[in-house]
C-alpha cells in the first residue's frame, strides 16, 4: 500500500487547529483560576475585569483563526 504525503496546506491548517485548541483550553483554565484566585485574595473588581478582558481577547483570536481555517478548507 502506497501512502501519499499530506498536502502542505493541510499540515498548516492542522498546526493552526492544534494551536487554537491549546489557546482555548489554556485560556479557560487560566481564566477560571484567575477568577477563583481573585475571589480568595479579595482583589478589586477592576483587576478581575482585566482577567475577563484578556480572556475575551483570546476568545476573539480563537474565533478569527477558526474562521480562517474554515475558509481555507472551503477554498
Amino acid at each position: 500500500m502506497v501512502q501519499s504525503r499530506p498536502d502542505p496546506s493541510d499540515l498548516q491548517r492542522a498546526r493552526q487547529a492544534r494551536l487554537v485548541a491549546i489557546v482555548l483550553a489554556a485560556t479557560m483554565v487560566l481564566w477560571m483560576g484567575a477568577q477563583w484566585l481573585g475571589g480568595k485574595l479579595g482583589l478589586e473588581t477592576r483587576f478581575v475585569f482585566l482577567f475577563d478582558l484578556a480572556a475575551i481577547a483570546a476568545f476573539v483570536w480563537v474565533l478569527v483563526v477558526t474562521y480562517q481555517i474554515w475558509r481555507g478548507r472551503r477554498g
